[in-house]
C-alpha cells in the first residue's frame, strides 16, 4: 500500500489544523514517508463555517460514523473530545481493523483499557500523542527515549489554561475570578471552565504518564484531584515572599522499587515550587512535563499544551508514525512500540498510594482572631499529630478582626497533617477554615 487514506471526525480548532497540515504539507510528508498520505473525508456537524482552507476532493459528511466506517478510509483521526460519542466512533473503527489517532486524553484515560486490547486484536495501531502535553512530545519521550530507565518521578505543568491564571494573579497581583473572565476573553478558558480549573484535565494526562512510567493500568479515578478556584492573590503574594511559586502540577511518584513498584502516587493540586526550580519558570499558557529516571536523570519536556497548530502537529506526527510502518497492512503494526510503552503481558494493575500515606511538606494560611494564645493552640494541636514547623508568618491585623496566619512545615503525613486541621477548625479563634497548599522540591 502506497497510500494511508485518512478519515477524520471534527473540524474544530485542533480539527482544522489537522486537516491544514495534510492538505498544505502533504509533498514534505510525502518525501519523509515515501508514500502518501490523503485526507479523503472529514465530519462536523457545522459544514457551512469557511474554515480558510480548500476541502476540494475530499467527502464532507455530517455523519461522523459513516467516516468512521467508510470503506475509503485506512486511518480515522478522532478530534471530537470527551467520553461520548467518541467512544462509540473509536469502538467501531478499531473493530473494522482501521488504525485511530486521537487528541482524546478523557478518552484514553478512562477507556484506555478498553481500547488498547481491542486494536491489537484487530492488527490496528492506536495513537495518542496529542493526548498529553499538545505539542510537546512527552509520551513518545517516556515510551521509546527513556525505555531504558526504571522512571523514578513525574511531575508536570499539564494545563494551559491553568498555568496562564495563574502566572496573570501573580504578575498583576489580580484575583481569581477577574483573571479566569480575562482567560476565557481571550479563548484559554472554555465557558464552562470546570474540567481546567478543577485539575480534571490535568489528572486525565497524569493518569496516562503515570500508566506509561510504570506499565500500570490506567487508573485515573483514583488520581487526587485538586484545582485552583480556591487560590487568591494574597496566597501567591505569601507564597513569593517565601521564595515559592504556586503552580498546578500532577504528580507522580513510585513506591517500592521504581522499576516494579509495589505502589504509585498520583495527585493533582496547587503547588508551591522553589522560584529556582526549572518547573517554576514555565509562565502563562506553557505546559513542561518533568520525568526523571535512574540512569538519564532529569529531564524536561516544554512547549505549547493545546492550541491548534502545536497539537495538530502532534496529531500528524502520530498519522506519518502510523503510515511509516502499518502501510504494508497485517502484522506490520507489530513493529510499532506497545502503545503504552510495556507490552500488554507485562502491564499489570498497581495499587494506588492512599493520599493519607502522602508525605509532603505544607503550606497552611489560616484566618484567626487576633487574641493571646491562638498561635499556641494551634502549634500545640499540630504537636500531637508530629508536625514541626519550618516557619511561622503572622500578618499586621487590618480593619477586621481576624487576621492571616501564614505556616510552613516540615514533612509529615498526609493523614496526620488532615487530623490535625480537623481539630484546628473546631477552634473559637479560626475562622473562615484552613487553606493547604502541598510543597515540591526537585533534584538539579
Amino acid at each position: 500500500m502506497h497510500e494511508i487514506r485518512v478519515g477524520l471526525l471534527g473540524l474544530g480548532t485542533i480539527g482544522t489544523g489537522v486537516a491544514r497540515i495534510l492538505l498544505e504539507q502533504q509533498e514534505l510528508m510525502s518525501r519523509r514517508l515515501g508514500k502518501r498520505v490523503r485526507l479523503v473525508a472529514a465530519a462536523d456537524r457545522d459544514l457551512s463555517r469557511d474554515r480558510g482552507l480548500d476541502f476540494s476532493g475530499v467527502r464532507l459528511s455530517d455523519d461522523a460514523m459513516a467516516v468512521a466506517c467508510a470503506d475509503d478510509v485506512d486511518l480515522v483521526v478522532e478530534l471530537i473530545g470527551g467520553y461520548e460519542p467518541a467512544r462509540s466512533f473509536v469502538v467501531e473503527a478499531l473493530s473494522r481493523g482501521k488504525h485511530v489517532v486521537t487528541a482524546n486524553k478523557a478518552l484514553i484515560a478512562k477507556h484506555g483499557e478498553e481500547l488498547f486490547p481491542l486494536a491489537t486484536a484487530n492488527d490496528a495501531a492506536l495513537g495518542f500523542e496529542a493526548a498529553v502535553g499538545g505539542g510537546i512530545p512527552c509520551l513518545k519521550a517516556l515510551r521509546e527515549g527513556l525505555a531504558a530507565n526504571a522512571i523514578t518521578s513525574v511531575h508536570g505543568i499539564l494545563n494551559g489554561t491553568c498555568n496562564f491564571i495563574l502566572t496573570k494573579m501573580e504578575r498583576e497581583g489580580a484575583d481569581y475570578a477577574g483573571v479566569l473572565r480575562e482567560a476565557q476573553e481571550l479563548g484559554y478558558a472554555e465557558a464552562d471552565p470546570t474540567f481546567d480549573v478543577e485539575g480534571i484535565d490535568t489528572a486525565h494526562k497524569l493518569a496516562i504518564l503515570a500508566a506509561m512510567a510504570w506499565g500500570a493500568k490506567i487508573r485515573f479515578e483514583d488520581v487526587y484531584t485538586e484545582g485552583i478556584s480556591h487560590i487568591t492573590a494574597a496566597d501567591i503574594a505569601a507564597a513569593a515572599e517565601l521564595g515559592y511559586r504556586i503552580k498546578l502540577l500532577g504528580i507522580a511518584k513510585p513506591h517500592g522499587a521504581p522499576a516494579g513498584p509495589e505502589a504509585i502516587e498520583m495527585r493533582v493540586h496547587p503547588t508551591l515550587t522553589p522560584v529556582d526550580a526549572q518547573i517554576a519558570q514555565v509562565s502563562d499558557s506553557y505546559n513542561a512535563v518533568m520525568i526523571s529516571g535512574d540512569f538519564v536523570e532529569h529531564t524536561m519536556y516544554f512547549g505549547r499544551g493545546a492550541g491548534e497548530r502545536p497539537t495538530a502537529s502532534a496529531v500528524v506526527a502520530d498519522i506519518m508514525d502510523i503510515a511509516r510502518v502499518c502501510a504494508a497492512g497485517g502484522d506490520a503494526v507489530e513493529q510499532l512500540p506497545p502503545p503504552m510503552g510495556f507490552t500488554a503481558e507485562a502491564r499489570r494493575e498497581i495499587p494506588t498510594l492512599p493520599m493519607a500515606d502522602v508525605v509532603c511538606e505544607y503550606y497552611l494560611r489560616l484566618m484567626v482572631r487576633d487574641e493571646p494564645g491562638v498561635i499556641a493552640a494551634v502549634t500545640s494541636i499540630l504537636a500531637d499529630h508530629r508536625i514541626s514547623l519550618e516557619a511561622v508568618v503572622q500578618k499586621e491585623r487590618s480593619a477586621a478582626r481576624s487576621v492571616p496566619v501564614v505556616m510552613l512545615t516540615h514533612e509529615t503525613r498526609e493523614g496526620n497533617l488532615q487530623a490535625a486541621i480537623s481539630r484546628i477548625t473546631s477552634l473559637p479563634s479560626v475562622e473562615d477554615g484552613v487553606l493547604i497548599l502541598r510543597k515540591e522540591t526537585f533534584g538539579a
